[in-house]
């Protein structure tokens, strides 16, 4: 290859890195999504005895181990056991953990057992 020819093929490696671009748009950071309580857990968790058995009605069990409490709440459907430990000294307890199964012991989705228990205080 001649001088000349080495030089232009050369240049025009260059140039061709000059021409038109495609516009590129700028990255957006996309925030996470928000960690989300269980659809329906949120009514829950974080209420006091009061709050629950508003909601529920009276529990079929309501078993104190200072400092913690736990709710229970039994149908055909589902047992939901509810458990609440005081925020700080000298605080109301609160629903810290949920467990929910079904009668059998097999678990189940938390949130239908809540929709199951609160319908069921509602057809009352």
């Amino acid at each position: 290859m001649t001088p000349d020819r080495s030089l232009s093929l050369t240049l025009l490696v260059l140039l061709a890195g000059c021409g038109p671009t495609t516009e590129q748009s700028p990255l957006v950071s996309v925030p996470p999504p928000p960690v989300r309580i269980e659809a329906g857990l949120d009514r829950v968790l974080g209420q006091d005895a009061r709050a629950l058995i508003s909601l529920f009605g009276a529990p079929n069990q309501d078993v104190r181990e200072e400092p913690a409490r736990k709710l229970q709440y039994a149908t055909s459907v589902c047992v939901l056991d509810a458990y609440l430990y005081p925020p700080g000294p000298g605080r109301e307890p609160l629903v810290a953990h949920v467990d929910a199964r079904l009668p059998t012991g097999e678990d189940i989705d938390r949130a239908s057992c809540i929709a199951a228990l609160v319908r069921r205080k509602e057809a009352r």
